[in-house]
């Protein structure tokens, strides 16, 4: 069962033209298959035309979130309410080709977990999406070790049991298979097609390259300390606390040995540097224990496992596994 995902915003001239490439794609894949359209708050008259097909095809979904929460959760609601087993996410601008899910899907077959899209021929400008977009993913690429040469486009396949692994928020969609990753997911990379847009204008520009570095600041903390908060800060807390100290001792040695001096108007700024690094140092300490107690409670009170499950092979009955426990 394939479910395809297409987050929707103000999207009318591309709606109709991709509904029909998807189904001649997915008619001629030849596996049962749905369509579920997200309109994230669309103005135009995207809905309208949504709620029309919708009322011909019994195999299509429509999502209408109450108002703009954006690219990410569009994405989550379409996973949340899909049905396959294999989910491919996809733009609704006619940017990415439905011709090419086959291509994806072919690479689950494989046994990938993920099956990540690849503009390998970028039409975009090259001063305001290329050459940002070029040094993001070189840069998400180090931070998360997956070796992808294209984290921001939508147009992935998905194994769905990776899907529950993985909650999004913010806009963490373009690391999906980072998070998964975490997981232990297999990922590979397909060669897409990449054509202008028919109609509308892009909803990116050069400012979300700020928003992505700061995002990938927060997936680098999330894939190598999600799960050990106090390995990060327990670091910084403790070459504060040990440099402040050093420097407290030596401002009271001096003090010591050299009573009648003014300690403070000797080194009064080292001795004021010294406290600050002593105290930030503690601070870094109390910080990383609460994140161990958050973490703690986190997969504790939701019963989240710090592991994932790929197979289990037995030749005992399930029906005996009881007598085990």
């Amino acid at each position: 069962m394939l479910s395809i995902v297409v987050p929707i915003h103000n999207e009318e001239h591309s709606i109709l033209p991709l509904y029909d490439r998807l189904v001649a794609v997915l008619t001629a894949v030849g596996r049962p298959w749905e369509i579920l359209f997200v309109d994230d708050a669309s103005t135009d008259r995207s809905m309208e035309l949504l709620a029309n097909l919708v009322q011909t095809d019994f195999r299509l979904k429509v999502i209408r979130l109450r108002r703009n929460f954006g690219q990410t959760a569009a994405l989550q609601a379409g996973f949340h309410e899909a049905i396959g087993n294999v989910i491919i996410a996809m733009d609704g601008d006619l940017q990415h080709a439905p011709e090419d899910i086959p291509a994806l899907l072919a690479k689950i077959d494989e046994g990938y977990d993920i099956a990540s899209g690849w503009r390998k021929e970028r039409i975009d400008n090259a001063v305001t999406r290329k050459i940002p977009s070029r040094i993001a993913n070189w840069l998400m690429s180090k931070a998360s070790g997956i070796d992808l040469r294209d984290f921001g486009t939508t147009f992935k396949a998905y194994r769905a049991e990776v899907l529950r692994d993985v909650h999004l928020y913010g806009e963490l969609h373009r690391f999906i298979p980072a998070l998964a990753s975490f997981y232990g997911a297999r990922v590979c990379e397909v060669p897409i097609q990449n054509p202008p847009r028919i109609a509308g204008e892009s909803h990116y520009g050069l400012s979300r390259t700020f928003r992505v570095l700061f995002d990938i600041l927060t997936i680098r903390f999330l894939l190598k300390y999600f799960t050990r908060p106090m390995h990060f800060f327990g670091a910084f807390g403790l070459v504060g606390t040990v440099l402040g100290s050093i420097i407290l001792a030596f401002c009271l040695g001096f003090k010591l040995l050299y009573w009648h001096l003014n300690v403070v108007a000797e080194h009064g700024p080292l001795m004021l540097a010294g406290a600050l690094m002593f105290v930030v140092g503690l601070m870094m300490f109390s910080t990383g224990l609460i994140g161990e107690l958050v973490m703690r409670t986190y997969f504790e009170s939701q019963n989240r496992r710090i592991y994932a499950v790929r197979e289990i092979l037995t030749q005992r009955p399930r029906e005996a596994v009881g007598e085990f426990r």
